[in-house]
């Protein structure tokens, strides 16, 4: 359990005081931070704390530098979530203990800067899992927060936040809040999903799901348009544990929406013949090489097939190949179904010296059949077709700045040069228009485009005052910030 820090209030300083008043800048703490998406980065000074007190110290210097403080954990999002450009970025992937485990309810409490993959590996031989996991296990459980991550059982599990009991949350004055559905509620509906801007969590307490084996019965469909596609994701998502769907990016016209969807359930009690196999770390851990070639290896060789046409072909044999296997089922482990991102490590490198976008639109389910093939075609006729396009089917949560609805979410990645930005910013404001009119959301852990307005439209002038309220309540100098919360939340 995490205490108070300090009984005598700490005295802030405004971040915007006065030049005279200002103390030199660590130069020796600067660094070049880059978003994961590697289309922005630059200077930042970055502390690296490893405990509370550290995290106040860094608050402190920020302060007497006049600067404002980023939050930044494991460096999985895409845009600018944890930039902050010559100014302070707080890093809090030292921050990793597992600070309490209960074997028998399966009730964890950690440090933010443990990872899914920190969590799943302590755990799973006691025959428990994280009930929603991302698409890589290197997320900080302090990112999946203030994310408020999704996975492939969203329309079931929800979100990351609907399993926690409990965060403490250390705000810019010093004081460590307890926060859960009972206490404090307002706060935690709003700190889960608020990007950082409302303080620090430095434990969190989490349920995590009862498993019985370390394996998932998988199931494979092919599809062959968007309203096939569309029922038949929901059908799975009716009676599945998961359910996801690969769309072919480069099928336009009557192939539109052609894709291979996969489901999943976790196996009964039972059902596993060698559980003591399956729950093993050892047994979950994914290749580090195909066909004798180290993973490492893989982005510098792909690097010269990420271009259109060789992104076509791939996408139509990948299509053909998924076709050939419509109705098989296999088993596969937890870790290797969940974690794809972690098939091949570092594969976004393979888009280089281009950047890696990723739009991604949660829309109504009534409006996704008309919404999903228009924003593709978009793309294509601006000359930007999504290499890889991903479906999931989502629900509504409680919490205040919720990217999910009763519907669908379709992420589509781009390979976006230095050079094509702006242009690639006019798409995604059309995209964005488009989106908005069909009442979608965003997910802002994937976001590098929507303005402050677009944002608003999408979560309601509501949500959007009340965050802004509870920040003045809880930093009032505004010293929490980045450049995403400046371009989507923090302008009046």
């Amino acid at each position: 359990m995490v205490a108070r820090v300090e009984d005598s209030p700490r005295d802030p300083v405004s971040p915007l005081q006065e030049a005279q008043h200002l103390k030199p800048l660590p130069t020796d703490r600067l660094r070049r931070v880059e978003a994961w998406g590697m289309t922005v980065g630059g200077p930042c000074y970055v502390f690296r704390p490893s405990t509370v007190e550290g995290i106040l110290d860094a608050f402190d210097a920020a302060r007497n530098a006049g600067k404002t403080v980023a939050i930044k954990g494991g460096g999985n999002s895409y845009g600018d979530a944890f930039l902050n450009r010559e100014a302070f970025v707080l890093d809090l992937s030292r921050m990793r203990r597992i600070l309490e485990w209960n074997p028998a309810t399966g009730v964890i409490q950690v440090e933010p800067g443990a990872t899914i993959a920190d969590v799943w590996q302590y755990v799973l031989e006691d025959g428990w899992w994280p009930p929603v996991v991302s698409g890589t296990a290197a997320v900080t459980l302090g990112g999946a927060l203030a994310a408020n991550i999704h996975g492939k059982n969203n329309y079931r599990a929800g979100p990351i936040g609907e399993h926690v009991r409990a965060v403490w949350l250390l705000t810019p004055g010093g004081d460590v809040l307890p926060l859960s559905p009972s206490q404090n509620s307002e706060l935690f509906y709003a700190v889960i999903g608020g990007f950082g801007g409302l303080g620090v969590v430095v434990a969190a307490e989490i349920q995590l799901k009862k498993v019985y084996s370390g394996l998932l019965d998988v199931s494979a469909f092919a599809t062959g348009r968007w309203v096939e596609t569309l029922d038949r994701l929901d059908e799975l998502a009716q009676s599945n544990d998961y359910a996801v769907g690969w769309v072919d990016g480069f099928a336009l016209g009557a192939k539109a929406g052609r894709a291979i969807l996969h489901s999943a359930n976790y196996l009964k009690e039972g059902d596993d013949p060698h559980p003591e196999e399956s729950l093993s770390v050892e047994f979950q851990q994914i290749p580090t090489t195909v066909f004798g070639i180290p993973k490492t290896a893989l982005p510098r060789l792909l690097r010269p097939w990420v271009r259109p046409l060789t992104m076509r072909w791939i996408n139509s044999l990948k299509y053909r190949s998924g076709k050939r296997q419509d109705g098989h089922r296999f088993r596969q482990g937890l870790a290797p179904f969940n974690f794809l991102l972690d098939s091949i490590p570092n594969w976004k490198h393979a888009y280089r010296p281009a950047g890696l976008v990723q739009y991604q639109v949660f829309t109504p389910k009534e409006s996704s059949s008309q919404l999903f093939p228009s924003l593709i075609a978009m793309a294509h006729e601006h000359g930007f077709p999504p290499f890889l396009a991903v479906l999931k089917r989502h629900r509504p949560d409680p919490f205040l700045l919720s990217h999910a609805v009763d519907g669908y979410s379709l992420a589509l990645d781009f390979r976006v040069h230095g050079k094509r930005w702006e242009k690639f910013l006019s798409l995604a404001n059309e995209m964005t228009e488009l989106a908005l009119a069909a009442g979608s959301r965003f997910y802002l852990a994937k976001d590098s485009v929507l303005s402050s307005d677009q944002y608003e439209r999408a979560v309601g002038a509501d949500a959007v005052q009340q965050y802004r309220e509870l920040k003045s309540r809880l930093d009032p100098e505004g010293l929490l910030s980045s450049e995403l919360l400046r371009r989507v939340l923090l302008k009046d």
